[in-house]
């Protein structure tokens, strides 16, 4: 397909909704760096993760496969490069493939398709968040205290992390230089904001006043009903320990802030292309793990289906993306797999898996398809049951093993204020896409071994009084 294997820059950032960049609609937040991709690239207006936690969705990531394929259930069970990534692919293709910053792998060590990584980020000594693989008993995760208490103007061990990504991937583009190499790389690039903690440099958090923040509109009746949710929210309790409106304007204001934070990181590892002679012969593709709810429904973190937390932001720009391209089929991680590789000029491959997801290049060469299907599956903390989530460019199902189901019509209600599931207008859509759920797997067994999986490893741990005493995490180390 492509005649020319040009080089490939993927940067990648931390809980960034898709609801908050310019070029996505949001009048406010500044990110003219992406923008400025996205004019001139193709951007993905129905992306979704396809787990709304940062472990397992790069575990999709890196495989293409599912979450109840990977196994990466939580932030506790990562990926260890036993499965093939695009980057063992890659590998065998004598490229060059290297990684700046976060992966949230497990180990350094393991094999997981790079020649090196330059500082990166794994789960915390090999474990990560054991707390959230103890499903059976949902007791309030304290921690969800710092999320309301470490917001507004400053440094953090973060902000420091991701100017050294961004330091570190400028100088690797001026070494590749240097070195004279006419080989073909590839560079994962992956920062932190505007992942939590919600502190942010002065002159960024100073770029939106609190004045002009829209008030936080309160959690659906649904919620407060339904016994899958009424769990979740007593879990994480992170609403209730803001004092007031203006307390979340802060937080909003410090999470819009880091949005224009690390744009303004990445727009310097793009001009770095441009100074050192790589910009005409690179493809870019940007992109997410998941978003951020940031008090929408009385939510803030992750780990729902709903769109600030399930969509993410995706565009692509370089010497082989058509230009101006707002493709509006639905997408998904698992879709990246094929993409890196198509863009690398890799096409004959063996797996022992037939994938899944299908190239972008190929997804936006074609007339849109509204009704292709995305599927985000979540088993992880604060969760009393597996939720699964199927989409297309109309509606949105969520699936709660052992519960009811959700329904919205997301061309209609945009927001996903309505619950339409139980109007009797609906029993047939509920019909189709429990079908087309269950073709692709079985909620209840795939339920199960999640749990006995999660059990399992709280039990190898000391059991769970043991874990629970040693308390969840709120936010990965950087290394040292």
């Amino acid at each position: 397909m492509l005649i020319k294997k040009n080089n490939l820059l993927i940067l990648m950032n931390d809980q960034h909704s898709r609801k908050f960049l310019g070029c996505y609609g949001n009048p406010q937040v500044q990110t003219p760096n992406l923008d400025a991709l996205a004019n001139t690239g193709a951007v993905f207006n129905s992306a979704c993760t396809n787990s709304p936690i940062c472990v397992p969705a790069r575990a999709s990531l890196a495989t293409g496969r599912y979450v109840h394929e990977t196994g990466c259930w939580d932030n506790a069970t990562a990926y260890n490069g036993e499965i093939p990534s695009w980057g063992h692919i890659l590998q065998q293709e004598k490229v060059d493939v290297n990684s700046i910053g976060k992966l949230h792998y497990r180990f350094e060590k393991d094999l997981t398709g790079f020649d090196e990584q330059i500082i990166p980020m794994h789960i915390s000594g090999g474990v990560g968040d054991l707390v959230g693989s103890i499903r059976s008993d949902l007791s309030e995760r304290t921690q969800s205290k710092k999320y309301s208490e470490e917001i507004g103007p400053g440094e953090t061990n973060y902000t420091h992390y991701d100017r050294d990504i961004a330091s570190r991937a400028c100088d690797w583009m001026r070494l590749r230089s240097q070195q004279n190499e006419n080989g073909q790389w590839v560079l994962f690039v992956s920062f932190i904001a505007p992942h939590f903690p919600l502190i942010v440099p002065q002159k960024f958090f100073d770029l939106y006043p609190l004045d002009s923040i829209e008030p936080i509109k309160e959690a659906p009746a649904l919620m407060k009903s339904h016994p899958w949710w009424e769990a979740f929210i007593n879990c994480y309790t992170f609403d209730k320990y803001f004092k007031d409106d203006k307390h979340r304007k802060i937080a909003i204001a410090s999470y819009m802030g880091l949005c224009t934070f690390v744009d303004s990181l990445m727009g310097s590892v793009v001009d770095s292309l441009k100074t050192y002679g790589f910009f005409d012969d690179t493809n870019i593709i940007y992109l997410s793990d998941h978003g951020e709810n940031l008090g929408a429904r009385g939510l803030w973190g992750k780990s729902v289906m709903y769109e600030e937390s399930v969509g993410i932001p995706l565009i692509m720009k370089g010497p082989d993306i058509p230009s101006g391209i707002k493709c509006q089929t639905p997408v998904s991680l698992i879709d990246l797999f094929p993409t890196i590789l198509d863009l690398a000029g890799v096409s004959n491959y063996d797996l022992d898996f037939k994938l899944k997801g299908h190239s972008l290049l190929k997804i936006i060469e074609e007339p849109e398809d509204l009704e292709r299907v995305v599927l985000s599956e979540y088993h992880a903390a604060a969760s009393k049951s597996g939720s699964f989530m199927l989409r297309d460019g109309q509606y949105k199902y969520i699936h709660y093993v052992g519960y009811n189901p959700e329904l919205y019509d997301l061309m209609n209600d945009p927001e996903e204020l309505v619950d339409i599931s139980g109007s009797l207008a609906s029993k047939e859509i509920l019909m189709k896409f429990e079908k087309k759920l269950r073709d692709l797997l079985n909620p209840e067994t795939v339920n199960e071994t999640a749990l006995s999986s999660q059990a399992a490893l709280i039990e190898k741990h000391g059991g769970i009084e043991v874990v629970k005493n040693r308390r969840g995490m709120h936010g990965t180390p950087v290394p040292s």
